[in-house]
């Protein structure tokens, strides 16, 4: 059983049990329980429940495990023959959760 659900812009693929990294949620802290009712398709086994846009009644429950970053990706900018280079690194944040529940409506 799982569910395709919409959260912070993007979408995710939800299995209970799963843990997933989500973009920083900065107002949760761990241990904290956030409900997600925006779920775009639904599958229980053999029967797959799409949304139009959404299911009515669907839900995914998850909690906040924690807060950390991804490793550094570097960017090089490089401009040949004119003496141009500029070196940059990112490292984005991230909430942990833990998937505690899939409501399929």
């Amino acid at each position: 059983m799982y569910a395709i659900f919409k959260a912070l812009g993007k979408q995710w693929r939800a299995e209970t049990g799963a843990t997933i990294r989500l973009p920083l949620m900065e107002k949760k802290s761990p241990g904290d329980k956030v409900v997600f009712d925006e779920v775009l398709l639904a599958s229980s086994g053999d029967t797959v429940t799409a949304g139009t846009p959404t299911i009515k009644g669907a839900s995914v429950a998850v909690e906040v495990i924690g807060h950390g970053k991804e490793d550094k990706i570097y960017v090089f900018k490089f401009k040949r023959r004119k003496n141009y280079r500029r070196k940059t690194g990112h490292r984005q944040k991230y909430t942990e959760v833990r998937i505690t529940d899939v409501v399929l409506g």
